[in-house]
């Protein structure tokens, strides 16, 4: 029996329930703001430290998102499915459950992604998830405080930048790519003017590198995540109208740790971040 099955709904004393009633928040502006979360990501904002625990969390909000639907008699999507696995950038079988257009766990891997797309424009264009939090008697989700100027210094340019770009380029598998992926492109030059600091090109995929060593402070990690916004739009755009048929994949790459602070930015951008990188001679 899969998780969603044995999950009640989110009123309840359970750890789980307890749970599914700080995670819908989360949820909630992961929606409003048009981008999924992985499990890992949800799991570090919630605190918990084994990411397979949301299981059970996720399959009680979607059970009380059933109940809902027909309290209300009408169609509230399964907002449980915006959490998604990092490698296969899927919801988990649990996520069957909760939809008509066939038994998920049969369905390939093109199928599937076909149905989460269309659940995942559902979630988009719901209007009433505040609402719906309110009726709930839910907190509302809470969004970053913006970095103030006087943290925005301490850029990462000079010496340590440049050792780590090169180590970088030089090695593919930091960014999980195979040894055999050709030496990455530093300072890859965009059509908007900018320049990445590092890019691979593997198959049928660019994968765009920002990064930042230990010298980089708060401010410049922040507009390192916006920077690969830009890159990641700019790159696709560029793609297009070369006619080269590329799939784009961008990376923010620390040396150091990365902040705290910044974890529910990161999550609201949908950037995928890669810390404590060791720079080997």
């Amino acid at each position: 029996m899969g998780t969603a099955e044995v999950s009640d709904n989110l009123w309840g004393n359970k750890l789980y329930q307890q749970r599914a009633r700080e995670a819908f928040p989360f949820l909630v502006r992961q929606a409003l703001i048009g981008e999924p979360i992985y499990y890992s990501d949800l799991a570090e904002e919630m605190g918990m430290p084994n990411e397979r625990n949301l299981n059970y969390v996720l399959g009680c909000i979607g059970t009380t998102i059933l109940e809902l639907s027909k309290q209300k008699n009408e169609d509230i999507p399964p907002i449980q499915c915006l959490v998604i696995n990092k490698a296969t950038k899927l919801p988990g079988e649990g996520f069957g459950w909760f939809i008509s257009e066939a038994d998920f766990k049969k369905l390939d891997t093109k199928q599937k992604r076909i149905v989460v797309n269309g659940q995942l424009s559902k979630i988009y264009s719901y209007p009433r998830w505040l609402e719906l939090l309110d009726e709930l008697g839910l907190n509302p989700p809470n969004f970053p405080e913006p970095i103030k100027k006087k943290s925005m210094g301490g850029g990462g340019e000079g010496e340590a930048h440049k050792k780590l770009k090169e180590f970088v380029a030089n090695n593919p598998t930091v960014v999980e790519l195979p040894q055999s992926c050709p030496r990455g492109e530093t300072e890859f030059n965009l059509h908007s003017g900018d320049s990445v600091d590092v890019v691979f090109s593997w198959r049928k995929e660019i994968i765009a590198v920002e990064v930042k060593s230990l010298i980089s402070d708060v401010g410049d990690i922040h507009r390192g995540l916006y920077q690969c916004v830009k890159y990641q739009a700019v790159l696709e755009a560029m793609l297009g109208i070369q006619g080269k048929p590329k799939n784009v994949k961008t990376l923010l790459l620390l040396e150091g740790n990365f902040p705290k602070e910044l974890v529910s930015t990161k999550n609201m951008l949908g950037i995928d971040v890669l810390s404590n990188i060791t720079v080997k001679s």
